[in-house]
């Protein structure tokens, strides 16, 4: 008897659980919150400075430094870039 399983990716596990969109924007999240963690070790900027040089709370960029949150307002993130002098690119391939 074959194992029909044999070959495939986890990706593909997750495709037909259908959990491939949940996974990925959870990653994604992540990895955004993971960088802009190291930026504020690494440059010595406190929470509550990076929020104001974001026009933004305290608790809005808790919510955006939350690895668990997937809910993100593209703006928040194009500004958090842009005063970590970067610039976010987002695509769908």
């Amino acid at each position: 008897m074959s194992n029909p399983y044999i070959g495939s990716s986890f990706d593909d596990f997750l495709e037909e659980e259908g959990l491939l969109p949940e996974c990925q924007a959870e990653a994604i999240k992540r990895v955004l919150a993971w960088q802009i963690s190291e930026y504020l070790e690494k440059e010595k900027v406190n929470k509550s400075t990076f929020a104001r040089r974001l026009g933004t709370s305290r608790s809005q960029l808790d919510r955006l430094l939350d690895p668990n949150s997937t809910s993100l307002n593209l703006k928040t993130l194009a500004n958090a870039a842009q005063v970590m002098g970067r610039k976010l690119e987002l695509r769908i391939v």
